[in-house]
């Protein structure tokens, strides 16, 4: 359209064009002279058009294109905006229909239960009413049936007599099909205790599977405590010791909850007695590992008598404590204490039936304990008559026990009778709430051990006061922990939990993501709240507001939240810090590379990524220099589920992946050869330095911050003095650990004032800090981080002139010294090992040993299980040779065997990377002692690096020369 001849609304104001008319028209059919419009433009004009109101009205008249003014069409105050070309594709419609992904159960509408909603919203402003309870335990252990049994009891559409599985936290299709639950499902209820009172469950369902321990983690910051499952007939398993370890490293107050003891008496058919003596079994081995994790702390110690165990099976639906059987008999038999009874209904107690006393010493030689004469031996008289052939017995003994059963109901399948029939007889699950009451503080309560222990900022202040006194009145602060996605996978709704003040919807809050501090500022945003609900697995409930103490799912915040956030108000006045990232108690060192099918599609693959990375709380994605895009997961399982979310979910486009492989460390075995120094490239500055291993375990203790760099001198002095007997000096002369404020390294400053100006290299400190933490992130060997070295700095000379030691100048070459040492040392490499429990029938054994044996893994233990025929054994195998392990496994034990393994440590592969005499054959076996060599070769082909570790590249030429001086060129390649 020529400028020159429109207006800015598009109306035609160039020459008069040809008419029949002298006169001066316009090209709507209206003259300056309010004339009558052309015939001919009329005529076309009402063939196309009815009346004047049409959006766009265009008209042809000598071959020009006309368009209508806007006041004429839209009115006085419409702007109109003529666009020459398209703004959004043709692909895409104008009206884009609400997309609705099918990768979940479609949520339901607000269902009838035995509670009203007002009254759960009422109960949130009671904090010491409320619970916050994580349900943790091994795989398969019960706790996604035993939320079921909670629904069925607080929702009465679920039948009891049901024949299939609820899994109603289980609400992806995914977890639905593998009967396993991959995320962390919260849920609130409102559940009575024995005494009928009334109070505010927040229950988070976490995945057993030990790949997905990071939910669990997620789960565990959200609660005060615990409920540990541990399935009856397989005791305490390879997850249930870890999380328990990793549930007192957070501080959280651990109750048991003893599952599936049906298993006992119809699948192992043990004895009363028998079955008695393998529970007290389980109580005994999860004291023993709680007293090794704190130290003997009776703080930490479960009993049932202290009402801190309970007992139940999920899939029969029943639940009880030693207190709320207790209380069946004092119901039955006014004027019994049921809560003196209950302390007589655990250990070697035996009742004496003459003298109606309870006594430690048996009264006979067949007399049973208490446990088993009131609790053991009447379940199985009821199981078994159930099982048994029903006919009258059965009812006289269900008249007795007053639990009326209907005809209809007496004619189902023996499951769901007997899952009837036991929960009629031992009621609701008020022992389970009695436990959690008792032994898990309320949100007030436990406010001040919480904040303790996940918040950065200072023990002193407005903001900590609030927290610590859960105060619903008190300043804004909000941590967040999951983030689920909405049904078309744009956003994500983030879950939290209320510190102090309350939330309301619509509110602005100021958002701090990980990064934030008060030195960099940058990572926090100020948005908007949008609505705001209680998160009930398969509805929500939707709230105006959310106060201190409770769970809460925000909309519309999301954006630059990537793992966990800290929300405050927007204009709060207070020195800000945030809480602290989640600790795992695993690592992603599984790595596979992605790309699209189709290049195109890149920009799509990455908002995938970016938004299952939100997803999944310990998955990390990384670009390598290469320019790969790589995947960094937990295990097999996991990634499997990841790019199943990717494709379907988040990218929707079809994804290649490259094969498997695991993440490497680079390490030394020994001291340097000799002094390593580099030069500024303006030749102004010199360090020395070399590199030497860590005391065995100080790496650890770092990573499990046993020690901080925080410390103050004296106390960083001390701990490495007492536990690793470094000399006061050294221990005071720690510069950084590396390459993160937990990384397994350390840098020392070993220079001594008499020959090094002190105050000339404390000012390029944080230069040599930088590079350092710089060279220990990505090593030499094959850009994979550097573990378990001490660089010490020997000598520096530093220049005079600020101008002269510029962190442009030092940082590139503290990191060039920290190669040269770190090459000098003897170089290793180390990988990733794994630790995997296999349970498998006795003569399966042999075959577990063949297939380990094939991957480089070895055996530390086999055992049976106490009172079942499965043996378990224990074995480390190398992450590198366990892709595929699990199948190979069943295939060899024709399915018998299972296994589950879990990242455990770090370990030297053998042989030397740098050996230049070891030549790769492609598809040929490698004896051990090749292996460094070919993984560091294999790992550098694969990120584009050049062929073997250049030293030119890190040695300036007057270390060369001192090199060449010393013989030891030889060893290396130039």
């Amino acid at each position: 359209m020529d400028s020159d001849l429109y207006d800015e609304f598009g109306n035609y104001i160039g020459p008069d064009l040809e008419s029949d008319d002298d006169d001066d028209k316009s090209l709507y059919g209206q003259s300056d002279q309010q004339d009558e419009p052309d015939d001919d433009i009329m005529e076309e004009d009402e063939a196309d058009h009815d009346d004047e109101k049409t959006s766009r009205a265009v008209v042809l008249h000598e071959d020009k294109r006309y368009y209508p003014t806007a006041l004429e069409v839209y009115g006085p105050d419409v702007e109109t905006i003529v666009q020459e070309e398209d703004a959004q594709a043709l692909d895409k419609p104008l009206i884009e229909p609400v997309k609705k992904m099918k990768f979940q159960l479609k949520e339901q509408d607000l269902p009838e239960t035995t509670y009203e909603m007002e009254f759960l919203a009422d109960l949130m402003d009671t904090p010491p009413l409320i619970r916050n309870v994580a349900l943790v335990g091994h795989l398969h252990h019960g706790k996604t049936t035993f939320v079921d049994c909670l629904v069925r009891q607080t929702h009465p559409q679920f039948d009891c007599t049901e024949e299939r599985a609820l899994r109603y936290t289980d609400t992806l299709f995914t977890e639905q099909e593998r009967g396993v639950s991959i995320k962390s499902i919260p849920i609130t209820l409102v559940l009575p205790d024995i005494k009928n009172k009334s109070y505010l469950m927040n229950i988070f369902d976490t995945p057993g599977h030990v790949n997905f321990s990071d939910e669990a983690t997620a789960g565990i910051r959200m609660t005060d405590g615990i409920v540990l499952f541990v399935d009856a007939a397989e005791g305490v398993m390879l997850n249930t010791e870890r999380l328990l370890k990793h549930a007192v490293q957070e501080k959280m107050a651990v109750t048991v909850c003893i599952n599936k003891i049906d298993r006992l008496i119809l699948e192992l058919k043990l004895p009363p007695q028998d079955a008695y003596f393998k529970l007290k079994h389980i109580v005994e081995e999860i004291n023993s590992h709680l007293s090794l994790h704190t130290n003997g702390d009776t703080q930490y110690q479960v009993s049932p008598v202290m009402g801190n165990v309970c007992f139940a099976s999920s899939l029969y639906g029943f639940c009880f404590t030693l207190k709320s059987f207790a209380k069946l008999y004092a119901d039955t038999y006014p004027g019994l204490s049921y809560v003196d009874f209950a302390k007589r209904l655990w250990g070697d107690i035996y009742f004496q039936p003459k003298t109606r006393k309870f006594t430690k010493k048996p009264p006979h030689n067949s007399a049973q304990r208490s446990f088993v004469e009131f609790i053991l031996e009447p379940m199985y008289k009821l199981f078994a008559q159930v099982v048994g052939d029903v006919d009258a017995s059965l009812l006289d003994t269900l008249a007795e026990l007053n639990i009326r059963v209907t005809k209809e109901e007496m004619k189902c399948n023996i499951r769901p009778l007997l899952r009837l029939i036991c929960n009629r007889f031992l009621g609701d699950f008020s022992g389970f709430v009695d436990m959690c009451v008792e032994h898990i503080k309320s949100p007030i309560d436990n406010a001040k051990n919480k904040i303790d222990h996940i918040y950065t900022g200072p023990k002193e202040g407005i903001l900590y006061d609030n927290m610590a006194t859960c105060d619903q009145y008190g300043n804004l602060m909000v941590h967040s922990a999951k983030m689920y996605p909405t049904d078309d996978c744009t956003f994500f709704q983030v879950l939290a939990r209320v510190m102090s003040g309350t939330l309301h919807s619509g509110q602005e809050v100021r958002v701090l993501g990980e990064n934030y501090s008060l030195s960099d500022e940058e990572d926090s945003r100020i948005l908007q709240v949008g609505r705001l609900w209680i998160f009930e697995a398969r509805y929500k409930v939707e709230l105006n507001r959310v106060p201190a103490g409770n769970w809460v799912l925000i909309e519309g915040i999301d954006q630059c939240i990537v793992k966990t956030s800290t929300i405050t108000e927007a204009q709060n006045s207070e020195d800000l810090y945030i809480f602290r990232p989640l600790k795992y108690n695993t690592q992603s060192i599984i790595k596979i590379a992605v790309e699209p099918v189709n290049p195109s599609e890149l920009p799509k693959m990455l908002d995938g990524l970016r938004k299952v990375n939100k997803s999944y709380p310990l998955l990390s994605t990384r670009v390598e220099e290469s320019g790969e895009h790589v995947i960094l997961g937990t295990g097999e399982l996991y990634l499997d589920c990841v790019m199943h979310d990717l494709r379907k979910m988040y990218s929707e486009i079809d994804i290649k992946v490259a094969d498997p492989v695991v993440a490497f460390c680079e390490t030394v075995v020994e001291t340097s050869s000799l002094k390593c120094f580099a030069e500024t490239p303006n030749k102004k500055n010199k360090i020395t330095m070399i590199a030497e291993p860590l005391e065995k375990g100080l790496a650890e203790d770092i990573e499990n911050e046993v020690v901080s760099i925080g410390w103050n001198k004296k106390r960083l002095g001390e701990f490495f003095q007492i536990n690793y007997d470094w000399d006061l000096l050294a221990a005071r002369s720690i510069w950084a650990f590396g390459p993160d404020a937990a990384g397994p390294n350390i840098l020392v400053d070993d220079t001594l004032p008499s020959e090094v100006d002190k105050t000339l290299l404390s000012s390029v400190r944080d230069s040599i800090v930088q590079g350092f933490q710089w060279g220990t992130r990505e090593g030499p060997l094959c850009e994979e981080p550097i573990r378990n070295v001490k660089f010490k700095i020997l000598d520096a000379v530093i220049a005079n002139e600020p101008l002269h030691r510029g962190g442009g100048q030092v940082i590139p070459t503290a990191r060039r010294v920290a190669y040269s040492a770190f090459l000098m040392a003897t170089p290793r490499l180390m990988e990733p090992y794994l630790f995997v429990e296999v349970q498998a029938p006795a003569d399966c054994v042999s075959a577990v040993y063949t297939v380990l044996a094939r991957r480089r893994g070895h055996v530390t233990q086999d055992a049976p299980i106490s009172g079942s025929p499965l043996y378990t054994i224990k074995a480390f195998i190398p992450a590198i040779d366990s892709f595929g392990f699990e199948t190979d496994l069943r295939t060899h034990t024709q399915g018998q065997a299972f296994c589950l393994s879990v990242f455990h440590h770090w370990q030297i592969v053998p042989g030397d990377p740098l050996d230049k005499s070891i030549v790769i054959r492609p598809l040929e076996p490698q004896p051990a002692t090749h292996l460094a060599r070919e993984f560091m070769i294999k790992t550098r082909r694969r990120k584009g690096l050049s062929e073997d570790v250049s030293i030119n590249k890190f040695f300036d030429d007057p270390m060369l020369l001192e090199l060449a001086r010393q013989d030891v060129l030889l060893n290396y390649p130039l």
